[in-house]
């Protein structure tokens, strides 16, 4: 935020009407328009399938887009930690899916006084393994929860995360739930995305056999949950897979997807990977996320040094993507890449053809990855329309990390 800004509210920076101009460089932005028509896209896609929404929390770790997902239908949220899961509650979420094994005693402390505090809370865990039941029925039963707590069977597959590698062991899984007096068995879950990385046929066939596992499963385990059984599985790559496999059990379970990617998208992994992304032939998800970074230094013919880095850019499922120069087209940055990061600067890489890129230009990098791009940033700015010539900022959305 500019000086201008210091000891102001919110609010008040808002009614001046400022622009992208007024803020410094490098800062990421969020586009309104992208998030809206993102948001929107997912929630029909979904609901045209039967299929429920629980948005994973964590990638923006942002309320006010929450509450956006919320609003557009979303059964709840899930997230991948305790402290995560009180945030959500702070921020007035009233369904949440904890995707992980719950059992840090303190974690499971204030869950039961916010399960007890709050009748209406819906809360769903995970557990893999029986040791894990084990741990947490124990420390259920020493924080005198009232409320039984509704655990998932996490199915895992090799070479993956968590999860209960074979179908015995999961199975055992269960029946360690139903014999806990403080836990109850609510259905199965897993995350096909540690399974494969791409749509390259045998990715496709090695998610597809997972996720007929872990359908087979939950129809095993159905007779013996009480009320409605709950199937979930990630959804960020490939949500029209999980749709094929779990979605004609949609009209007996509550199927959820989890996919947190949607709602901001990117220009790398998940633009090449979704089948909503620049490969797929159906509805397309637009890039919400740019970092603005202004040219240092052109050392050399084909390079120039811009003033983001690893601490302003998501790096670890591919490098940022120059696409254009602020107030011109995307033609000047053609064939160019960004090579490589250090902790404050890219290193753009040029075609030498073209020369139109001059020392303090500021250039839009679109990200790879949104789930580990908004942790850097503790404010975000939205704007009306990133591809305009001077966005307008619109709102200013911290994030809780």
């Amino acid at each position: 935020m500019p000086p201008s800004a210091w000891g102001r509210t919110p609010a008040a920076f808002l009614a001046g009407g400022p622009t992208l101009s007024d803020l410094a460089t490098p800062v990421l932005t969020v586009d309104d328009g992208a998030v809206g028509a993102n948001t929107a896209l997912l929630a029909a896609w979904a609901a045209s399938r039967g299929l429920g929404l629980a948005p994973h929390g964590k990638t923006s770790m942002a309320p006010a887009l929450w509450r956006r997902l919320l609003d557009a239908g979303a059964w709840g949220l899930t997230l991948a930690t305790p402290w995560q899961v009180q945030v959500a509650r702070a921020a007035g979420v009233p369904r949440v899916l904890l995707a992980n094994e719950l059992l840090d005693p303190v974690g499971i402390d204030w869950l039961c006084r916010e399960l007890d505090r709050d009748p209406g809370f819906v809360f769903l865990c995970w557990a893999d393994g029986v040791e894990a039941v084990a741990l947490l029925a124990d420390a259920v039963r020493a924080a005198g929860c009232s409320r039984r707590v509704d655990v998932l069977v996490e199915l895992g597959g090799a070479g993956g995360r968590t999860g209960a590698r074979t179908l015995d062991d999961a199975r055992a899984v269960a029946a360690a739930i139903e014999r806990s007096r403080g836990l109850r068995l609510a259905g199965v879950a897993g995350y096909e995305g540690a399974l494969a990385h791409d749509r390259s046929d045998t990715a496709l066939a090695t998610v597809r056999g997972y996720l007929e596992r872990m359908r087979d499963l939950a129809r095993e385990l159905a007779p013996r949950i009480e009320g409605r059984p709950v199937m979930s599985a990630g959804g960020s790559a490939y949500p029209d897979l999980v749709a094929a496999v779990l979605g004609p059990d949609a009209a007996d379970a509550t199927v959820l997807l989890r996919s947190g990617a949607y709602q901001l998208h990117d220009s790398g992994f998940y633009a090449r990977i979704s089948p909503f992304g620049d490969g797929g032939d159906g509805p397309r998800l637009r890039p919400a996320l740019h970092v603005w970074s202004r040219v240092l230094s052109r050392p050399e013919p084909d390079l120039a040094i811009l003033d983001a880095g690893r601490r302003d850019l998501p790096f670890d499922e591919g490098l940022p993507v120059a696409e254009r120069i602020r107030g011109r087209d995307a033609a000047a940055l053609a064939g160019s890449r960004i090579e490589r990061l250090n902790d404050q600067h890219a290193f753009l890489r040029l075609d030498p053809a073209r020369t139109g890129l001059a020392v303090g230009d500021v250039v839009r990098l679109g990200i790879s990855h949104p789930c580990t791009a908004l942790d850097k940033w503790r404010l975000l700015p939205v704007v009306d329309d990133a591809d305009a010539a001077e966005p307008r900022i619109l709102d200013l959305a911290p994030t809780v990390f």
